[in-house]
């Protein structure tokens, strides 16, 4: 396994077993995360003991197959993890010898000019199946390991050296359901944000989900400590059951119960995902009933302008609202008392939607 897929204690149990003293574990470590994974050099370990890291381990397992930098500065990676034994037939087909399995991560500046955030992806594809989104149009082929996820906070991390910023906070917003892969994720995230390695501070990690009840409660139960982000994308079950297949299983009253529990537990404020469907979700008396579901919830909405990605999985292909009829939703929210706002669209003549770059890759 590559270094990335170590914590201290695992490594230092392999460094044990090598005949060498636990102590070299931490200084390697946080000099391999300080590198943004390029480098142990200048670590007052045996040499020998470094060669051997390098020849049986390796420092990375991923590789960068595409870059992309948009106009504002947003920066797409298509980073390759390698194929799978579990990948299904269908993404086979589409996916070429060179590129393999593959997944998105994205480096956004921030508005301070030292500063970056990150989305990391936790699968290769996507099962939930929302129909406006192009993770999910060649279905799931296998969760990330940790070391994997790692890796895309390594990766940007180094971008973001280069561009002069310092990589502060994380989303798991990218491809794939962070809590389907709820061990794996939850282990890079404590690799990321622990002061012994990454550093970013569990307080700069948010997790999004489609609205996973089970696993929101986990989340809740262990305390863990980042922030919570719930695509609900329409407030009533028949909308939301027709553009999130996981409406059938979880009804919006179940989620936003889950949210407040998580609320209630960690003091989190939540945000509620809401990307904007002309004629699908978009009417006044929606925007009325998202404002009465959240009444007193202390959650904030975050309203998405939809980035066309053509036919979604069921065929048919979606359009953005128009300005007027944006803005008359947000201001509802608002005129209700809820907090609410417009996501900074970002890297829109890059394939800045989720799952666009890859898509377009494997075509």
């Amino acid at each position: 396994m590559a270094l990335s897929e170590y914590d201290v204690r695992s490594l230092e149990e392999l460094f044990s077993g090598w005949g060498y003293p636990r102590g070299n574990t931490k200084k390697l470590l946080r000099r391999y995360y300080d590198s943004a994974g390029e480098s142990i050099d200048g670590v007052q370990v045996a040499r020998e003991l470094k060669e051997r890291v390098l020849g049986e381990m390796g420092l990375r397992s991923t590789r960068v197959l595409t870059r992309q930098e948009a106009s504002d500065g947003t920066v797409k990676l298509l980073i390759g993890v390698g194929e799978s034994s579990s990948t299904s037939k269908r993404a086979l087909s589409l996916a070429s010898a060179t590129v393999g399995a593959s997944v998105e991560c994205v480096l956004m500046p921030s508005f301070r000019s030292d500063r970056a955030a990150g989305c990391v992806s936790s699968q290769v594809g996507c099962a939930m199946g929302c129909d406006f989104c192009a993770s999910t149009k060649t279905g799931v082929e296998r969760s990330l390991t940790s070391g994997e996820m790692v890796e895309q906070f390594l990766w940007l991390r180094g971008e973001a050296a280069r561009l002069g910023r310092r990589l502060q906070t994380i989303v798991f917003m990218g491809m794939g359901e962070p809590l389907m892969n709820y061990d794996n994720v939850t282990a890079a995230i404590r690799r990321m944000a622990g002061e012994d390695l990454g550093a970013i501070g569990w307080r700069h990690v948010t997790v999004s989900t489609v609205g996973i009840v089970p696993g929101i409660d986990r989340m809740t139960e262990e305390g863990l400590g980042m922030y919570l982000a719930v695509s609900l994308h329409a407030p009533d079950d028949d909308t939301r059951s027709a553009i999130v297949p996981t409406g059938k299983r979880y009804r919006v009253a179940d989620i936003l119960a889950a949210v407040r529990r998580y609320q209630a537990a960690t003091g989190r404020i939540v945000t509620i995902e809401y990307t904007l469907l002309e004629g699908v979700n978009d009417s006044d008396a929606q925007a009325r009933l998202l404002a009465e579901l959240l009444d007193g919830g202390r959650m904030h909405v975050n309203l998405i302008p939809y980035n066309a990605i053509g036919p979604g999985v069921s065929g048919r292909e979606y359009r953005r609202p128009s300005q007027e009829r944006m803005d008359r939703f947000l201001d509802i929210l608002r005129g209700r008392g809820v907090v609410a706002h417009f996501r900074r669209t970002r890297g829109a003549d890059i394939d800045g939607a989720c799952g666009q770059l890859r898509e377009r890759v494997l075509a």
